[in-house]
């Protein structure tokens, strides 16, 4: 998974269908959400998964109202139309990600 920062973060966003992680790394929930984020990543190909850690890049964080982490973002060529706070198991995420395809 690709990791943004405050530089490339706009520029990423703009695909078709990107899915955005915001996450830190001492957060327990996001720990879990990893993996089974990179399962999705292998087994699908629309949506383009990326993470931006929120220590990191406190500006976007707040740009984008994350308040709780994990808070995955789905953006469509740049604006946002859906997003998820807390963890989801594959079968949540899948279905949260096709519903909004």
């Amino acid at each position: 998974m690709e990791q943004l920062n405050q530089n490339n973060f706009k520029e990423a966003i703009k695909g078709d269908y990107t899915l955005v992680d915001f996450y830190a790394t001492w957060c327990g929930p996001c720990k879990m959400l990893h993996p089974v984020l990179e399962e999705v990543e292998r087994e699908q190909s629309y949506v383009s998964i990326k993470q931006i850690d929120v220590d990191e890049a406190s500006e976007i964080a707040k740009e984008y109202g994350v308040m709780s982490i994990p808070t995955l973002v789905l953006f469509k060529k740049g604006e946002e139309i859906s997003r998820n706070v807390g963890f989801l198991g594959k079968e949540q995420l899948l279905s949260w990600i096709g519903k909004n395809k």
